[in-house]
C-alpha cells in the first residue's frame, strides 16, 4: 500500500500487532477521511542504480562550474588552490560522519583537529581565543555584534556599507527580530566614511563592524577608526579574508577587539556558493561571551596530553534565557579542513598566496585601464579584488566571456545602484598570466 515505505508486509505487521492495530487505516483513524490524500502519491516507479546515476548525471552536466571556466568571479567566494590532501583527509569517516565530541574519552582525534585549528586561526588572526566555528561569515558577524551588546550592555551596532551586502541583510534580520539597532554608514569613494562613523559613536554604540579588504577588494584605513572607537568603550569588529593576512597586518595588530570572516578559501571549493566556515575569534577578556565551543588542551590524571571541550556556551547545557546564542551547531568538519590547508600551506605558502594575489590582481587591473576601454572605478589600494567601469552593457561582457569559457565578474550595480556599468573582477593564485591576458583580449575586443 505505501510502497515509498522501505519495510517489508511482514515487518509492517509485526509492528501494527505490537502496538493492537489491525491495518495501517486504524493506525490514523483519528484523521477525518476528507483531509486523507486517499491515492497513491504522484512520483515515478523505482528505477535501478545505473539509471538513477544516469539521471543525476544529465543533470549535473547542465550545469557549469569553475572546472570548466577559467574564474574572474569573487564577491564572497573565491577560487583558491585546494591542496588535495584537504579532501583526502577531511573525507577520512572519523571525521567526515563525527557528530559533537561531548565524550572526550572516544573524540580525542576531532577534539586534537579542533584545537589545531583554533591555534592557527588565532595565529593567523593575532587574536588569543576562537571557537570551532560559525556557520558562515554572515552568522559570524551576527554572533560577533550580539557579543558586543551584551558585553557593553549597549543596544546599537554601526555596519559600514563597504561589508558585503549578504552579510548586512543576514545583520538586519538577526539584529531586528532581537530588539537591536542596526545603522548603517554610506562608502565614500569605494571605503567606509570614517567621520560619518565618528559622528555616529556615543553611549548606546555597542559594536562598529568594518570589512577590510572590503567588499570592493579595497584595504580600509582601520588605525585612525580604532582610536575612535574604543574611546567610545565600544568594541571594534573587522570582517577579513584570512589569506590576506599573510601580507596585511592582523586585526590584533589593528586593535579589533573581535575578528570575523568566512574561511571558504581555507582549502574549500566554491562548490556552487558553499559550505564554507564563520571564523570568530576574539580576546580572553571577551572569551566568555563567545558562541559554540571552545576545545582546550590538558593533561589527564597519569599524565597524559588530553583534549576536552573547555567552554560551551550551547543552549542545551544552561538555561535558554541565559545563553548567550541560539546556535547550536558549527561547521567543524569544514574547520578541520582549513586546519589540513594551513597546516599543508604553512606560514610561506600563506604569505606566497597573499603575494601572487596582489601581483596577479593588478596586472589585470593595470592591462585593462591601459586599454582606455576601461576605467577605474576607485583609486584605492586592493588585494585581489578591483572594480572598472564600461561604457559597454556588463550582461553582454559576461555573456561573451562565457562564450570563451571565463567566468567574468560581479555587477555591482545590483547591490549599490550608484555604480552603474561597473563590474568586480577577482585575481587569485591560480591565474596564470596567460589566463589573464586572455581576459584581458575578449574584453578589449568587447
Amino acid at each position: 500500500m505505501f510502497p515509498y515505505i522501505p519495510i517489508t508486509e511482514r515487518e509492517k505487521n509485526q509492528m501494527l500487532d505490537f502496538i493492537s492495530v489491525k491495518s495501517i487505516e486504524d493506525l490514523f483513524k483519528d484523521i477525518p477521511d476528507n483531509l486523507k490524500l486517499n491515492r497513491e502519491l504522484n512520483i515515478d516507479k523505482g528505477l535501478s542504480e545505473l539509471e538513477v546515476e544516469k539521471i543525476m548525471t544529465n543533470l549535473a552536466n547542465k550545469n557549469k562550474s569553475i572546472e570548466d571556466f577559467i574564474c574572474f568571479l569573487g564577491a564572497g567566494m573565491y577560487d583558491h588552490y585546494v591542496p588535495s590532501i584537504c579532501k583526502h583527509l577531511t573525507g577520512r569517516t572519523e571525521f567526515y560522519t563525527a557528530y559533537t565530541p561531548y565524550q572526550p574519552e572516544i573524540s580525542q582525534g576531532t577534539l586534537q583537529a579542533v584545537f589545531e585549528y583554533q591555534t592557527m586561526i588565532c595565529n593567523l588572526t593575532g587574536m588569543e581565543v576562537s571557537n570551532s566555528s560559525m556557520y558562515d561569515g554572515a552568522t559570524a558577524a551576527v554572533e560577533a555584534s550580539v557579543m558586543a551588546i551584551e558585553n557593553t550592555k549597549r543596544n546599537t551596532i554601526i555596519v559600514s556599507k563597504t561589508v558585503h551586502p549578504d552579510t548586512r541583510q543576514v545583520l538586519k534580520t538577526y539584529l531586528k527580530y532581537k530588539g537591536y539597532d542596526l545603522l548603517e554608514v554610506d562608502e565614500s569613494n569605494g571605503v567606509t566614511d570614517i567621520e560619518k562613523v565618528k559622528s555616529l559613536l556615543n553611549k548606546d554604540v555597542a559594536g562598529v563592524i568594518i570589512q577590510s579588504p572590503n567588499f570592493f577588494g579595497i584595504i580600509e584605513e582601520v588605525e585612525e577608526l580604532e582610536k575612535d572607537v574604543h574611546l567610545n568603550k565600544s568594541l571594534l569588529i573587522m570582517s577579513v579574508d584570512p589569506l590576506s593576512l599573510g601580507v596585511l597586518k592582523s586585526p590584533g595588530e589593528l586593535g579589533a577587539d573581535i575578528a570575523i570572516g568566512d574561511g571558504q578559501s581555507l582549502g574549500a571549493n566554491i562548490n556552487f556558493g558553499g559550505p564554507g566556515l564563520g571564523f570568530l575569534n576574539t580576546t580572553k577578556k571577551l572569551m566568555r561571551k563567545m558562541p559554540g565551543r571552545i576545545v582546550g588542551e590538558t593533561d589527564d590524571s597519569h599524565g597524559n596530553k588530553g583534549y576536552v571541550l573547555t567552554l560551551q556556551a550551547r543552549e542545551q547545557h544552561i538555561r535558554r534565557e541565559k545563553a548567550t546564542s541560539n546556535i547550536c551547531s558549527d561547521q567543524t568538519l569544514m574547520a578541520i579542513g582549513a586546519a589540513v590547508y594551513m597546516a599543508t600551506i604553512g606560514k610561506e605558502g600563506i604569505k606566497e598566496i597573499g603575494a601572487q594575489c596582489i601581483k596577479k590582481s593588478h596586472y589585470a587591473f593595470n592591462q585593462l585601464i591601459e586599454s582606455g576601454k576601461y576605467k577605474p572605478l576607485f583609486n584605492k589600494p586592493f588585494f585581489k579584488e578591483f572594480a572598472v567601469k564600461s561604457d559597454t552593457c556588463l550582461c553582454e561582457i559576461n555573456n561573451k566571456l562565457l562564450d570563451n569559457n571565463i567566468l567574468g565578474g560581479y555587477i555591482l550595480e545590483e547591490d549599490y545602484p550608484q555604480y552603474k556599468n561597473s563590474m568586480l573582477l577577482c585575481v587569485t593564485e591560480k591565474r596564470s598570466k596567460d589566463e589573464i591576458d586572455k581576459l584581458v583580449k575578449v574584453m578589449e575586443e568587447i
